[in-house]
């Protein structure tokens, strides 16, 4: 069974950092691509980073670049979204997804139909 449990959210004053997880389990995780994704009250879900386990390609959205970073750890099956320097605007559930890249050309992205397997939310909230 698939699972990916994300973790880590909470509340922080801007200025400040978390730092997000990511456990995936039951799929090989060097032939996927991890993607974060947040979606606040309101919007569209938004692609925020992803990161291809196999290599550790990393590709950004524009509103975070500099800001977070996304990394993988192969031995625990995990991926990690160090967020700092953050914002109101980055107030959302943020949300983990596994899209195969194994056999794939331009893959993974931050489109969310690239994913097949999501994970449950975890709320960030940054006050003012």
């Amino acid at each position: 069974e698939v699972q990916l449990q994300a973790s880590g959210g909470g509340l922080v004053q801007a200025g400040g950092s978390l730092r997000l997880s990511c456990v995936a389990s039951g799929f090989n995780f060097n032939d996927y691509g991890i993607g974060w994704f947040r979606q606040a009250p309101g919007m569209e879900r938004e692609g925020v980073a992803c990161i291809k386990n196999s290599d550790g390609t990393g590709e950004y959205a524009y509103s975070v670049k500099g800001r977070f970073t996304i990394s993988s750890d192969y031995a625990k099956n995990t991926v990690y979204l160090q967020m700092s320097s953050l914002k109101p605007e980055d107030t959302a559930v943020y949300y983990c997804a596994a899209g195969r890249t194994k056999d794939r050309v331009g893959v993974p992205t931050l489109r969310s139909y690239d994913y097949d397997y999501w994970g449950q939310g975890t709320q960030v909230t940054v006050s003012s």
